[in-house]
């Protein structure tokens, strides 16, 4: 008879991602929504979390609730300003890669169906304003989820999980 796994049953069954996917989170305000994003990451097996601008980072209640304690298992850093990032991640050989429907960015199956770099962070536009024009110019290219409804966006926590599976997917 078939039956729900508890957490003991499959921890550690996924397989370990080959290429190196990290996600840079600007100016993302919710608590609750940086919180999902770590529980995203643990969950993927994503290797970093750069946290910039007014991002929560942890200790948060808030973003501790959401994450449901990933936090403690993800590897993070907080840092005052983006272009920090971008520059360490540039020294890295990373692509950077904004999750944001722009003028110049393409679908994200796309996007997939060439081959992926092997290093890759994705910067996801925060819900109210997406991405600083700025940065979605110091980005190293744009995708968006094309969207078959009457709104333009998502929760950010659900874009980058379809980002991030169809981006490992693709190993």
């Amino acid at each position: 008879m078939d039956r729900q796994l508890e957490h003991r049953d499959h921890q550690g069954l996924g397989p370990k991602p080959a290429r190196q996917l990290s996600l840079l989170l600007h100016d993302l305000h919710s608590p609750s929504n940086v919180g999902a994003l770590f529980r995203l990451a643990d969950a993927l097996g994503i290797k970093h979390i750069y946290l910039s601008g007014d991002s929560p980072a942890p200790p948060n209640r808030k973003l501790r609730q959401a994450a449901r304690s990933t936090e403690r298992h993800v590897s993070f850093s907080q840092h005052g300003h983006w272009r920090e990032v971008l520059s360490r991640l540039a020294a890295q050989s990373y692509t950077c890669l904004a999750l944001e429907i722009s003028a110049d960015s393409v679908p994200l199956n796309q996007y997939c169906q060439q081959p992926l770099p092997s290093k890759l962070c994705l910067i996801p536009g925060s819900e109210n304003h997406g991405l600083q024009s700025e940065l979605l110019n110091a980005c190293d290219g744009a995708v968006h989820i094309p969207m078959c409804g009457h709104n333009s966006s998502m929760n950010v926590s659900h874009a980058c999980a379809i980002a991030c599976y169809t981006i490992l997917s693709q190993l």
